[in-house]
């Protein structure tokens, strides 16, 4: 029988650099001022031995309660963890700080372990995929689609996903609640522009599906185009717009209107006064320097939609127009499915994907006209079309709803609600706003403009 040699064995091991491992950790004994830096950037899955690994999560544990660390303190609390063995835990912390050069170097060292931590990652998923391949079972789009994420979230700095403990994840809260204590805004998501909303519904948070639905005619496109203008200009982030009902020239065109005031009827006409180009300039310019993508192919499903986004650095918010134009979730409408079915099936992959990308998502959908019968039209979530799942979906339901639309002798034509159906971070509730038809735009009720 043949037995594989030392050197054999050796490189069936997944890559990994003890020698690195042992220098971060004899750094952080000898020197506890480069504690801070090495705890910014390694968790305990960067380092691939177990003594090792465990050294480093008493460590971090340590440092989370603001305890003092050093060779005696961190030999007690692994004692205290469970992690202690008799003599060689203490002659190996020794032999850590011994071989351990200089803590002035730790820069170095930890480079070396996020590096191999990586090529860990990819030799991973293509084990995984590989096994895929070998089984059969699954079709060269699945396995592609199942490529593209485990790739996309190396990318992103996760690994895949698995039991955690909650150790692991009160870190990821703590260092969130930290940026935002350090952040000067006072929303923790990203601005729709309209201050009101905001406060009511904490802003755009990541991972969000919100849903904005309404009758046609209430101004869906024209609230999302102003959330993507606002978050375009002023969040430092990219944000995709996938319209599949409108191309991309057209929402240019509302884009421009929104930004600089100018009648919509002008610009789709081109009767323009001198000044009116001058404004479209302006606006032109600043569109120039915003971060918005657009993308108007009226057959993209939640896989294009998800596929794309991956491919895009920086990206702030997904904005979808909208949900009962997509197709499929896998692009496949079976003869024996109904739309319910559909619809339920691409609301559940929108959530997915929000997850996934750690983005908000807004997706825009139609209403039945069930509220067209009532005395009181005002949307409620019963009338969301073709689907409950939708609402069991969505982190946030925002109906547009304007009085003026369906009674033109109301006393303020122009006055709209954005009623908050459903919020999972507060209240529910109804927020006032100011529509503005002539450059098909949402204000805060106090808005004035700016000449």
């Amino acid at each position: 029988m043949y037995l594989p040699t030392e050197d054999e064995l050796l490189l069936k091991q997944l890559p990994h650099s003890n020698e690195a491992e042992q220098a971060v950790l004899g750094s952080m004994l000898i020197d506890p001022r480069c504690i801070p830096e090495v705890i910014d950037k390694l968790r305990p899955d960067d380092f691939y031995g177990q003594q090792n690994m465990e050294i480093y999560e008493t460590i971090y544990s340590m440092f989370n309660y603001s305890l003092t660390i050093d060779p005696l303190t961190v030999l007690e609390h692994m004692k205290q963890s469970g992690y202690y063995q008799e003599s060689v835990t203490w002659n190996y912390l020794l032999q850590l700080m011994d071989i351990t050069p200089t803590a002035a170097n730790v820069g170095e060292y930890i480079d070396i372990l996020k590096d191999k931590t990586l090529l860990r990652r990819v030799a991973e998923a293509a084990g995984d995929l590989t096994a895929m391949i070998q089984r059969g079972t699954d079709t060269g789009q699945d396995i592609l689609e199942a490529a593209e994420q485990r790739i996309y979230a190396i990318r992103q700095g996760r690994a895949a996903r698995g039991l955690t403990p909650i150790s692991a994840v009160l870190i990821d809260v703590y260092d969130r609640l930290g940026e935002l204590a350090a952040s000067d805004s006072a929303i923790p998501g990203l601005s729709t522009g309209l201050r009101d909303l905001d406060r009511a519904i904490s802003g755009l948070n990541k991972s969000d599906l919100i849903l904005l639905a309404a009758r046609p005619g209430m101004g869906k496109t024209s609230m999302a185009l102003n959330i993507l203008l606002n978050a375009g200009k002023k969040s430092g982030k990219n944000v995709a717009f996938f319209s599949l009902e409108m191309s991309r020239e057209q929402l240019a065109l509302r884009l421009i209107s929104s930004e600089c005031f100018v009648d919509n009827k002008k610009l789709v006409t081109g009767k323009l006064s001198e000044q009116d180009w001058e404004s479209v300039a302006a606006a032109a310019d600043s569109l120039n320097r915003s971060t918005i993508l657009i993308d108007d192919d009226s057959s993209v499903t939640v896989a294009d939609i998800n596929a794309k986004c991956r491919r895009v650095d920086n990206l702030g918010l997904v904005i979808i127009d909208y949900l009962q134009l997509m197709q499929s979730a896998g692009g496949k409408s079976r003869g024996n499915e109904n739309r319910q079915q559909i619809v339920s099936d691409i609301s559940r992959s929108l959530k997915i994907m929000a997850k996934e990308l750690d983005v908000p998502v807004l997706c825009l959908s139609q209403l039945s006209r069930a509220n067209e019968s009532r005395q009181d039209k005002r949307p409620m979530l019963s009338d969301l079309r073709e689907s409950g799942a939708i609402e069991q979906d969505a982190d946030i339901v925002l109906f547009l709803y304007r009085e003026g639309y369906y009674n033109r002798e109301t006393e303020n034509p122009n006055l709209a609600e954005c009623i908050i159906a459903k919020n999972r971070h507060g209240e529910t509730g109804t927020v006032e706003l100011q529509w503005q038809p002539e450059f098909t735009t949402f204000n805060d009720l106090e808005w004035q403009r700016e000449e």
